[in-house]
């Protein structure tokens, strides 16, 4: 057993600081205990009182990369199966429970790992280790035909919606398969092959279970407030009975080397622009390697300053932006590539552009104050990932599963500020110049001419929409499941006790002169703070016969200052370790900014730079108008956007500006100039409609000291809103289809307009829904995807604006499964408004009163409920008058609600997919001929 203190002030002095204003305060520590049980389970214990909340992380050292070939993608499915059901715990109760406590749970699959997860009120852990030990020690017993057929259909679901169905979507499997050797266990990707999936047999998912779902190849970690000795005798409890597995031994670094550079291309059917991958193999995580690697990527390809940008952007106009990272894995690593062209562009061209910025690398080379730079941002960073009890246990888990130790978050620190000029070149040399790599071309359909010289063409086996693969789901009787033997009655769950006390965070406000409203949030835990200028307007003021000027104006004051230049303005941000941006949305324009406690005054004056000096430079705003508007472009193959867009020109009408794209059309794009621009700005920004929002380690007195410059020099002006008019909702259904051939699946999105958000009836609706489409438990989820495996997931919900609101139901449906998806939808929500019973009354107001204790953790959060309070005009205490109103919650209530706002028979049903196979046969749904959008 271990019992270690991390100090960040011991890691602060680590790291390169750039700025220092004044002495900080020693109040920082992450305590942590590290022990394991006789089984084998590594278990660490991290309490964290400043919330009434606990974090259960358990991280099972398995991963597609110990999978085989012909059996891939049983690590994800296996992630899957284990929200089913096990023993004790009842088919799809897992959702059931933890949101029933107010808590929330996920889990994730990579390729060395697979992660589970619940954060819920401090009250609930012990409910929270029953279900997770249940599903270690007692779940194999409960696999079944029924239930393993219907989690196949729902990851080949998955595997449609996130590959099959996106631009590009196939291009990380192209990459691994080309990258590695065939038996290599890096050379699948993690979701694995459809046959494969298809194929898969009970016995080896039950044989993949009891090799790695074992004590002694898994962490667990409890972050939160709790009692240690009670949470060390509830781990005993739980976890110390399910015996230890077979040895499993953690597997070599297997790196891998290229004998010969190979292309490879592929003709996309959803891409509207040529897309080029570089990646070349490199070296495995926690290396110093790795991390010079690291800097290396930020170096040739992050910011205004990097070749990649000077040479593919800025000078040959080739792509509006280029990534480059290093991933480094348990067994070896890749540095990768990536630019999506703009439309025609020879991907020839790109690779040349590529080639000649690695030229220009070593020609102009960089400098001490370049690395001081990428560093500057570790502490800011670190402390972030630490606000949160969950993002706090998943680094506990890998650190001691992968690194041998959580201490490791400390020398990974040293070593990360430890690289040097030396260390950069040094694996520049061996792994990126002159070697072998490979790259992909991935081209729209019929334009082959653009791909890179000497490329092959992919080995892609794609879905035949027309005989889709669909495991059958055999109905029967009840399974009699024989249970393990354990040392007490696992059958009976814990019961929470009182629900803890949520204390809501103090406000306080004031008003400058010039009218900007001010509100803050004092939180001094971390030495960080967060904060907002909110200005009312954005999308909503733009002309509807030129969309995208609010959203092309808050781009261009990300562009540099009256005394800055672009690249000088990100490198001051980025010395300061902070992130500053300003961007538009549907009726707001907002700068974001965070940064450590001690810089507030240096990022505000940049801001003020910002917001009061725009420098209006010709040469980005030509990069920008270029980028828009081949994102607007590749936008349109987008099953998902297309429905999106499709839906609010219904919903919203079509001569409404919010029925456009914040970003504008094509078409408008195009025709904005940089007067255009600077007409918003002079009329729209003013501080009579604006709001400051703050929440972190700054008082009232410093910050409105800080702000007395900005409102001194930031004159109000009067600014008139619009008087918008929306459609009423329709008198009856009707289903809209937008053909996309070959679509491997059907995008659904049905609704109608609603009401806004400070609505007196808007809580009410969102709670009504919460057992329709507000999560995991509800019944879209439930029968859509749990019972019919038809979809990754379905839900609905309220969307509540300023001047709108609309009510959404949707999914991402597998292509034969339309009509019967659609029709279920509108049978669902009918059966939804003919009543609800107590039990999903009851279920509701405890999820949502106790998830209070979550909601507010983060000084994200926090910043969050000040907007949505300032923004909104609801009260200072909307939040306990909501919990008053769950508190009193009653059947009749929700039914009204239902009643007023969810009628399936007067909404529109947009359907996006294969118009050869699924549009004439919606009509059998019966709201008449289908229309076809055009």
């Amino acid at each position: 057993m271990m019992k270690r203190t991390i100090s960040f002030f011991m890691i602060a002095s680590m790291l390169l600081m750039t700025s220092c204003g004044g002495k900080e305060k020693n109040r920082l520590s992450i305590p942590y205990e590290e022990y394991k049980l006789d089984n084998g389970l590594t278990v660490i214990l991290n309490e964290d009182k400043s919330d009434p909340i606990a974090s259960l992380v358990i991280l099972y050292h398995v991963g597609s990369s110990r999978e085989v070939p012909g059996k891939t993608g049983f690590a994800h499915l296996f992630e899957h199966m284990m929200f089913q059901r096990s023993e004790n715990v009842g088919e799809d109760e897992y959702f059931k429970y933890i949101e029933g406590a107010g808590g929330n749970l996920n889990g994730g699959t990579s390729y060395d790992q697979t992660i589970y997860f619940e954060v819920v009120p401090k009250n609930a852990l012990e409910l929270a280790m029953w279900l997770e030990s249940d599903r270690m020690g007692f779940l194999r017993n409960t696999v079944t035909p029924q239930s393993f057929a219907l989690q196949q259909n729902v990851v080949q679901n998955e595997k449609r919606q996130g590959v099959d169905n996106r631009p590009y979507g196939h291009t990380e499997a192209v990459i691994l398969k080309n990258l590695y050797p065939q038996d290599h266990p890096y050379s699948w990707d993690v979701i694995g092959e459809m046959a494969d999936l298809a194929n898969a047999t009970i016995d080896d998912v039950k044989d993949f279970h009891k090799k790695f779902y074992i004590p002694n190849n898994a962490t667990l970690v409890v972050s939160g407030d709790y009692d240690v000795a009670e949470v060390k005798a509830m781990i005993e409890k739980y976890f110390g009975e399910i015996p230890a597995g077979e040895e499993l031994k953690d597997p070599d670094p297997m790196p891998v080397t290229l004998s010969e550079t190979k292309k490879i291309y592929h003709e996309d059917n959803f891409a509207r622009a040529p897309q080029y991958t570089m990646v070349f193999p490199t070296v495995e995580q926690f290396g110093k390697d790795a991390y010079s690697l690291d800097v290396l990527a930020q170096l040739l390809g992050v910011g205004k300053k990097s070749p990649m940008y000077k040479v593919l952007v800025k000078e040959k106009q080739l792509t509006s932006n280029v990534s480059v990272y290093n991933q480094a894995l348990e067994l070896t690593g890749r540095f990768q590539i990536g630019v999506t062209a703009n439309p025609s562009t020879s991907l020839k061209e790109v690779e040349e552009a590529i080639f000649e910025a690695f030229t220009r690398f070593e020609t102009e080379k960089f400098t001490e104050q370049d690395l001081e730079r990428i560093k500057a941002g570790l502490e800011t960073d670190f402390y972030r990932m630490m606000s949160s009890v969950m993002y706090k246990s998943f680094m506990l888990a890998m650190y001691s599963e992968f690194a041998g130790s959580p201490d490791f978050m400390v020398e990974e620190l040293e070593m990360m500020k430890k690289v040097s000029m030396d260390d950069v070149w040094d694996v520049y040399n061996r792994y990126i110049k002159d070697k072998n790599y490979i790259a992909t071309s991935f081209v729209p359909k019929g334009q082959t001419d653009l791909i890179a010289e000497g490329s092959v063409i992919a080995d892609i086996v794609e879905e035949d929409v027309t005989r889709a693969t669909q495991m059958e789901v055999i109905a029967g009787g009840e399974e009699v499941i024989e249970k393990t033997p354990s040392s007490f009655d696992r059958s009976k769950p814990p019961v929470p006790g009182p629900d803890p006390s949520v204390t809501l965070p103090s406000i306080w406000k004031s008003e400058a002169a010039n009218g900007m409203k001010v509100f803050g949030i004092e939180q001094h835990e971390l030495p960080m703070m967060t904060y907002n200028i909110v200005i009312t307007g954005g999308h909503m003021l733009d002309d509807i016969s030129k969309p995208g000027v609010a959203r092309f104006t808050a781009q261009m004051l990300n562009e540099g200052t009256k005394n800055k230049t672009p690249e000088e303005l990100e490198e001051a941000i980025q010395l300061l370790g902070a992130s500053i941006s300003i961007r538009a949305s549907e009726e707001r324009i907002t700068v974001s900014v965070s940064a450590l406690a001690r810089n507030f005054e240096k990022t505000l004056a940049l801001v003020e730079e910002m917001l009061l000096e725009p420098r209006w430079d010709e040469e980005q705003f030509s990069i920008n108008k270029t980028r828009t508007i081949n994102n607007l472009k590749r936008n349109l193959a987008d099953p998902n956007y297309v429905a999106g867009i499709t839906f609010g020109k219904l919903v919203l009408g079509a001569d409404n500006i919010h029925s456009t794209d914040v970003s504008g059309t094509v078409e408008s794009v195009e025709t904005i100039t940089m007067d255009d621009l600077r007409a918003y700005y002079e009329k729209n920004f003013s501080p009579s409609v604006a709001t400051f929002l703050i929440v972190g380690d700054v008082n009232q007195a410093r910050a409105e000291k800080a702000l007395a410059g900005l409102n001194e020099k930031w004159a109000a002006k009067e600014v008139t809103m619009p008087e918008l008019t929306f459609p009423p909702a329709p008198e009856k259904s009707a289903i809209y289809f937008v053909d996309i051939p070959g679509a491997k699946q059907s995008v659904i999105n049905i609704g109608t307009p609603s009401i806004h958000r400070d609505h007196p009836d808007f809580y009410k609706a969102d709670v009504a829904n919460f057992m329709l489409g507000g999560g995991a438990s509800a019944r879209l989820f439930m029968v859509l995807r749990e019972e019919k495996g038809f979809t990754y997931g379905a839900y609905s919900g309220f969307d509540g604006m300023k001047n709108y609101g609309t009510f959404t139901a949707y999914a991402s449906v597998r292509t034969d499964a339309t009509l019967e998806s659609v029709e279920l939808f509108r049978d669902i929500m009918a059966q939804y408004r003919a009543g609800v019973s107590q039990e999903v009354v009851d279920f509701t107001k405890g999820s949502l009163l106790k998830g209070n204790a979550l909601r507010f953790e983060t000084n994200e959060a926090k910043l969050g409920m000040l907007n949505t309070m300032t923004f909104y005009g609801l009260p200072d205490d909307y939040v306990k008058q909501e919990e008053d109103y769950l508190r009193g919650l009653t059947v009749e209530q929700v039914n009204e609600t239902v009643q007023k706002y969810i009628d399936p028979m007067k909404m529109y049903y947009v359907v996006v997919g294969d118009g050869a196979t699924q549009f004439k046969g919606l009509k059998k749904v019966g709201f008449g001929e289908p229309v076809l959008v055009k």
